[in-house]
């Protein structure tokens, strides 16, 4: 697995959102740049689909509460844009897979005072649906928790 490099991460908490409140709602869209290798962590109430670029290559993930406690659920879209193609899904796929565990790890350091003031969380499970219209890719998978993925 790649290790996140810390100085590669840029995280913004966006309007009525704190280092540690509030839980719900909390989303988390994660992108990147091609060209600088940077990883861009927003926190806020609503995705940050001004920050999404046309690839489609961002992970999103939210907190949900079930009333007997949090999971945390994020969505990679597959398919990416445009008509439906088996060769680029299969590709994207493979890249979301291998990456993934670098994005967890830039979520967890990124709101690293979160999960501190909410040890319980550190322990939810965590799910990533990847969306496609293909049956083979669409799937809701379990990934572990959060402290599988902490630096």
């Amino acid at each position: 697995m790649k290790k996140l490099n810390p100085e590669k991460l840029s995280v913004e908490l966006r309007e009525g959102v704190t280092a540690t409140t509030p839980i719900l709602p909390r989303r988390y869209t994660l992108t990147h740049s091609d060209i600088t290798a940077e990883l861009l962590l927003t926190i806020a109430r609503n995705y940050a689909y001004d920050t999404i670029n046309p690839m489609r290559d961002e992970l999103l993930g939210e907190w949900i509460n079930t009333g007997e406690g949090c999971y945390y659920q994020a969505y990679v879209f597959v398919d990416g844009t445009g008509p439906f193609n088996q060769s680029t899904a299969s590709i994207r796929n493979t890249i979301f897979r291998r990456e993934l565990p670098l994005a967890l790890q830039a979520i967890r350091f990124g709101d690293k005072p979160f999960f501190i003031h909410h040890p319980p969380l550190n322990h939810a499970p965590l799910f990533i649906h990847f969306i496609s219209v293909s049956p083979q890719f669409n799937r809701n998978e379990y990934w572990g928790t959060f402290s599988d993925y902490e630096i």
